[in-house]
């Protein structure tokens, strides 16, 4: 029936690489990947560092009202290009750049444009999101509590 061929030669001990066998690298090439844009180039960085002095200082009270982790991917062209974790569930509050540490209850995936709007009031979220302006994973309901945490930080 079948049968197996080993197409590779044998090597023997004895055998060594011979003369003009191998090249000589150089140094190692930049990655093909281009350098990750510096995060104050982003036009939601000043409003991401502006709300995170906010849970800084009013976050204990927000853990005891919230009590939730939020991720929010922020993407252009479909690809994320920034991710910020609000952590309202833990101490008295953080948020800081990067994935979530501990397991998000909510991921909001909302390209630049449409977070600003967000942000900025000019755009109604449940509205948006039926819209199909951005995406929820996670715990929905709970968006409407982040909604309050940008109203408040938009008052401050």
């Amino acid at each position: 029936m079948w049968k197996r061929i080993d197409h590779q030669p044998k090597i023997k001990a004895v055998d060594g690489p011979q003369a003009g066998q191998f090249k000589e690298l150089g140094a190692a090439r930049e990655p093909a990947m281009p350098h990750p844009l510096e995060l104050s180039e982003f036009q939601s960085f000043p409003v991401f560092e502006d709300i995170s002095h906010h849970i800084k200082e009013v976050g204990a009270q927000l853990v005891k009202k919230v009590n939730a982790i939020f991720q929010l991917d922020i993407t252009k062209d479909g690809k994320t290009i920034l991710q910020w974790t609000i952590d309202l569930k833990n101490g008295s509050g953080d948020m800081y750049p990067g994935s979530a540490r501990l397991p998000a209850d909510t991921v909001f995936t909302i390209p630049e444009p449409v977070f600003m709007e967000l942000v900025l009031g000019k755009l109604n979220p449940q509205k948006a999101f039926l819209a199909g302006k951005f995406k929820v994973s996670g715990k929905v309901l709970l968006g409407q509590k982040l909604e309050r945490v940008f109203k408040d930080w938009a008052k401050f």
